[in-house]
C-alpha cells in the first residue's frame, strides 16, 4: 500500500511547548503579513500534553511575549510562587539555606506552579483557533530527504503492524508530510533528534549533552498540609556526595502537590536505582508528613538535558531546525527549561516565516541559528554554564562554586569569570563495575508513602497495543547478560524507572507480551516488558555499552498523564 502525501509550508513534530510556541508564532506572523503559510503539528501521544511532565514552576516570560493577554484568556497559570525554600537534607535533618544567600537567579518569585500539560493543551486550543492543524497520535516515526540530502518533511509510523512484522487486518502505512521546513521539537533524546545530529554532524566539536531523570508524583494531600505557592527545593540526602540530584515539592490548585526527585545520569554506581532514591526521600522526617494521610494520583518519569549552554549543538541543517529540548536549553540550577524551550520556538518560527514570505524552501535557516546567541535565552544559560561542571566535585565544592559564579553573575561581575568549562565524558561512560562500588539496601516498599514500580506505572495510564514490534531495540542481544549483567549487574533493572527490563532465570516462561534475549552460561536472560515503557528515555542514555535504541512505538501509545 502506497503511503499518502500531504503538504504543508511548516511540519512540527512534537506537541510541547517549543513546537506550540512555534506553530502559534507562525499563524501570528502570517496572520500580520496577510498571507497564508499552512502549519501541521505531529504527536506521539494520545492527545496534547498526554506525554507532558516537567516540574514544574514556570517563568511565565516567553509567555508574556508570545501571547500578552493570557490571563484573561483563562490560561491554566494561576497559582504563583509565594514561598521559596531551598533544603539541605541529611538523613535526620533539614537545614534551610537563608533566602538571602541564595543567588537572585535562584529565587522563584513572580513564577507559577503549573499542569504543563495543561499548559500545553490551552496553547493546542489557541494554536488550532489561529488555523494549526494538529494531529495527536501520530509519531513522526522516519525523516524524509530529498535527492540532495536535504530534509523535506517526515513520515509517520505504520499502523497495524505484528510483533514479527508481518500485517495484521488493521495495517495502514504511514503517511508521508512534506514540508519547505520541518521543525523538531520532540523534546529530550527525540529519536529523530539523534538521527539528524549524527546525519549533519551537528555536535561536531560540542560537549556531550548531560541528562537527569526525573520522576514525578502528583498528591492530593490534607488540607492542613496544603501551602498554595510554595516552593521547596532539597539537596542531599538520600544521595552520597558524589552523586548530583535533588527533590522538589510545588504546592498549587486545590490541594494538589507535586513532588519530585531528579538523579543526575552520570552516576557512576549500578546499584543506585533512581526509582527507589525517590521513594526514599519521601520517608524523611521533613518530608512526610506532608504526605501521611495523602491520596497519590499520578506518577511518571522523564529524561531532562542538563548539559546546558556549551552542549546545545548547531540548531539548523538543510530543510529544518531543533527547537526545545530537543536540542537542550534547561537551565539545570533553575530546573527550569520551559521557557526557553518556548522561546526557541518562536525564534525558529520567525525565521521560518522569513524564509516561506522570501519563497525559500529546504534551505538552512541559519537565521535562526544567530538569533538563539542574541536572545535572552543564550543570557541565561550563559549565566549558568559552569554550574553543571562544577558537579564533578561533588555536593558541597559544586555547590559552593556553582552559587558563587551565579553570584558573580548577579551582581555584574561575570567578567571575572569570562571561561567555559567543559564535559569531559558522556553519561553512560561514568557507570563503574558493580564489584568496585558498594551495594545500595532500600527500604520495602509500605503501600502508602512509598510503592512498587508496577503500581506507579499504572497510576501513569500507560499502555501500547499488545502485538507490536518492540520499541526498545537492542543493537547486540548479546550484550545484556555477557556485559551489563556480568560486569554491572544489569544496571537496566534498576535505571529503567517503569519495570521494563528484568533479569530472570532462562528456564522462567516467557511473558508473551515481551521481548526477550539468548541466555548464557549464567542461566539468566533479559526480557523486555515494552508494555511498562513511560518514554522516558533513560535506557537510551544510560546503557554502559550504548546497546538500547529507543524508538517510536504505535501512535498514541505510552503514558497518559493528566494533571502533570
Amino acid at each position: 500500500m502506497a503511503r499518502e502525501t500531504m503538504e504543508y509550508d511548516v511540519v512540527i513534530v512534537g506537541g510541547g511547548p517549543a513546537g506550540l510556541a512555534a506553530a502559534i508564532r507562525l499563524k501570528q506572523l502570517a496572520s500580520a503579513a496577510s498571507r497564508d503559510v499552512s502549519v501541521c503539528i505531529l504527536e506521539k501521544g494520545s492527545e496534547i500534553g498526554a506525554h507532558i511532565l516537567s516540574g514544574a514552576v514556570l517563568d511565565p516570560r516567553a509567555l508574556d511575549e508570545l501571547l500578552p493577554d493570557w490571563k484573561a484568556d483563562g490560561a491554566p497559570v494561576n497559582t504563583r510562587v509565594n514561598d521559596d525554600r531551598f533544603l539541605i537534607l541529611t538523613p535526620a535533618n533539614a537545614f534551610r539555606i537563608p533566602p538571602r544567600l541564595l543567588p537572585p537567579l535562584m529565587h522563584n518569585r513572580g513564577n507559577y506552579i503549573v499542569s504543563l500539560g495543561n499548559v500545553c493543551r490551552w496553547l493546542a486550543e489557541r494554536a488550532e483557533a489561529l488555523g494549526v492543524e494538529i494531529y495527536p497520535g501520530f509519531p513522526a516515526a522516519e525523516v524524509l530527504y530529498d535527492a540532495a540530502g536535504h530534509v523535506r518533511g517526515v513520515a509517520t509510523g505504520d499502523m497495524g503492524v505484528a510483533r514479527d512484522g508481518t500485517h495484521k487486518a488493521d495495517y495502514q502505512p504511514g503517511m508521508e508530510l512534506h514540508a519547505r521546513y520541518t521543525l523538531f521539537a520532540e523534546g529530550c533524546r527525540g529519536s529523530l533528534s539523534q538521527e539528524l545530529m549524527q546525519r549533519f554532524e551537528l555536535r561536531e566539536g560540542i560537549d556531550p549533552q548531560k541528562y537527569g531523570i526525573g520522576l514525578k508524583e502528583l498528591w492530593q494531600v490534607d488540607a492542613a498540609q496544603h501551602r498554595p505557592g510554595l516552593v521547596i527545593h532539597s539537596q542531599g540526602w538520600p544521595l552520597d556526595t558524589a552523586t548530583g540530584g535533588g527533590s522538589f515539592i510545588y504546592h498549587f490548585d486545590e490541594n494538589l502537590v507535586a513532588v519530585g526527585f531528579v538523579v543526575h545520569l552520570d552516576y557512576a554506581n549500578p546499584h543506585l536505582s533512581p526509582y527507589d532514591e525517590f521513594q526514599r526521600f519521601k520517608l524523611h522526617p521533613a518530608i512526610r508528613p506532608t504526605f501521611e494521610g495523602a491520596k497519590r494520583l499520578m506518577y511518571g518519569a522523564r529524561a531532562i538535558n542538563e548539559g546546558g549552554l556549551q552542549s546545545v549543538p548547531r540548531l539548523t541543517f538543510p530543510g529544518g531546525a531543533l527547537v526545545g529540548c530537543a536540542a537542550g536549553f534547561v537551565n539545570l540550577p533553575r530546573i527550569k527549561g520551559s521557557h526557553n524551550a518556548m522561546k526557541t520556538g518562536m525564534l525558529a518560527a520567525e525565521a521560518a516565516f522569513s524564509a516561506v514570505d522570501a519563497g525559500r524552501s529546504h534551505d538552512e535557516l541559519i537565521e535562526y541559528g544567530a538569533a538563539w546567541r542574541r536572545s535572552w535565552v543564550y543570557e541565561d544559560l550563559y549565566k549558568v554554564r559552569n554550574v553543571k561542571p562544577g558537579l564533578r566535585w561533588g555536593l558541597w565544592a559544586g555547590t559552593f562554586h556553582g552559587g558563587l559564579h551565579m553570584w558573580l553573575h548577579d551582581l555584574g561581575l561575570g567578567h571575572v569569570v569570562p571561561w567555559t568549562m567543559h564535559h569531559r565524558y558522556a553519561d553512560h561512560e561514568r557507570l563503574r563495575p558493580a564489584a568496585d562500588m558498594p551495594g545500595i539496601e532500600y527500604p520495602k516498599y509500605d503501600g502508602t508513602i512509598t510503592f512498587d514500580k508496577l503500581s506507579s506505572v499504572y497510576l501513569s495510564n500507560t499502555n501500547h497495543v499488545e502485538n507490536q514490534p518492540v520499541h526498545l531495540q537492542l543493537r547486540d542481544v548479546s550484550i545484556p547478560v555477557d556485559v551489563n549483567l556480568a560486569v554491572y549487574d544489569g544496571p537496566e533493572a534498576r535505571y529503567c524507572p517503569a519495570g521494563v527490563y528484568e533479569f530472570v532465570p532462562s528456564d522462567v516462561p516467557n511473558n508473551a507480551n515481551a521481548d526477550v534475549t539468548r541466555a548464557s552460561a549464567t542461566t539468566m536472560r533479559l526480557q523486555i516488558n515494552a508494555q511498562n515503557c513511560v518514554h522516558c528515555k533513560t535506557c537510551d542514555i544510560k546503557d554502559p555499552r550504548q546497546n538500547i535504541r529507543w524508538v517510536t512505538p504505535e501512535g498514541g501509545g505510552g503514558p497518559n498523564y493528566a494533571g502533570m
